[in-house]
């Protein structure tokens, strides 16, 4: 058993089908009772209310989220133990709450009004059937022109014909626009700026779906106006919900390191450093890499040719001290962005699609979702 302060941690069980079930209620307390259902409703949640265990078989069990009312503890005393259960009380002095969690045998115990927002996140975490992360990859050049922007897009790209939920994120507001690079600029839904009053949780689902869709993917990035900074807490809320749909989420970083984009790279998994094979360009990778460094533990080089004399790619990982992951292909979109209709990586079978590939089938076999 938890208190507040604690995360959950199992799985919540799931409906049958394979279909999130709603949050489970057991209270006679009228004002408790208003107090989860407004709750509830923050979370985009819609509850099952009962005064005791559910009568019908399987309710009790199959229920994500079961908010028990400290007035019903006696009542629910002889329901089948299981997880995902809270007992839920108003008397921040009232020891024997303790007692009743361990009689239920409930995984945490939340006093109102204080565990509020702990609750928001619970239900609407169930809300959505949260289940494993998505697995958060950032692209940032090693220099002005590396090729990082393509890279981001044709990973992207590539993620989302091997059928995972795909979300491309544009984090550098001078860059252009990478709606632009992928051929949408005019496709309707929602830009950074329409999220930078965001605060506290950002649902997941709603994110998705405001989002422009092309190439079966997702891609959160700038408007055509001057808004070229977004809060911090915003950034962290957008980063989070786009997280816990799962999949993969592309993120495509600038050089330089603010406020916002350290939120950012708090929440990557794994960051690529794109480097052209000469002497100026590592140089100029040092640093950035040691910005990054500074917040992003698994950084990783990428390298792009043509080389320089005495320069290969181990070479190059080497003088910067990071793990290579490869050498990028050179292609016409990697060196002219704008160059073609068809976005970075459309063509499955050609050599920057096939890169993009086998790092994805590294990473999640890494990650343990493959």
């Amino acid at each position: 058993m938890e208190t507040v302060t604690g995360a959950v941690t199992h799985d919540p069980p799931h409906a049958a089908g394979g279909r999130q079930g709603r949050p489970l209620i057991v209270t006679e307390d009228a004002v408790l009772l208003d107090d989860l259902l407004r709750l509830c409703a923050a979370a985009g949640a819609t509850p099952e209310v009962h005064h005791s265990v559910p009568v019908q078989r399987g309710g009790w069990e199959s229920a994500p989220l079961v908010l028990v009312g400290d007035d019903a503890a006696r009542r629910v005393r002889g329901a089948a133990r299981r997880r995902g259960v809270v007992l839920v009380g108003r008397d921040q002095d009232d020891s024997g709450v303790w007692r009743r969690a361990v009689e239920i045998g409930a995984d945490h115990v939340l006093v109102l009004p204080d565990g509020e927002q702990w609750l928001v996140d619970r239900i609407a975490d169930v809300a959505e059937g949260v289940g494993r992360p998505a697995l958060t990859v950032g692209v940032v050049g090693g220099r002005g022109g590396a090729g990082a922007s393509t890279l981001a897009c044709a990973l992207a790209v590539t993620s989302a014909r091997e059928g995972l939920r795909t979300l491309l994120v544009d984090a550098d507001p001078l860059g252009g626009g990478l709606d632009v690079l992928l051929g949408g600029e005019t496709v309707e839904g929602l830009r950074w700026p329409a999220f930078a009053a965001s605060r506290g949780r950002v649902g997941g689902g709603a994110l998705e779906e405001s989002l422009p869709e092309l190439h079966q993917l997702r891609v959160l990035s700038w408007d055509r106006g001057d808004c070229v900074t977004i809060p911090p807490q915003a950034v962290r809320a957008v980063l989070a919900a786009a997280r816990r749909r799962g999949g993969t989420v592309v993120v495509d970083l600038p050089r330089r390191i603010d406020d916002g984009i350290a939120e950012v790279l708090a929440q990557l998994d794994v960051g690529l450093l794109v480097v052209p094979a000469e002497l100026r360009a590592v140089a100029a990778a040092g640093r950035v890499a040691s910005a990054v460094g500074m917040v992003l533990r698994d950084l990783r080089v990428a390298v792009r040719g043509p080389y320089a004399p005495g320069l290969d790619d181990r070479e190059v990982a080497r003088l910067l001290g990071l793990p290579l992951v490869g050498e990028v292909p050179v292609e016409s979109g990697l060196l002219r962005p704008d160059g073609g209709k068809a976005p970075p990586g459309a063509s499955a079978r050609a050599p920057l699609a096939r890169f993009c590939k086998e790092f994805w089938e590294r990473s999640l076999a890494e990650a343990g979702t493959a």
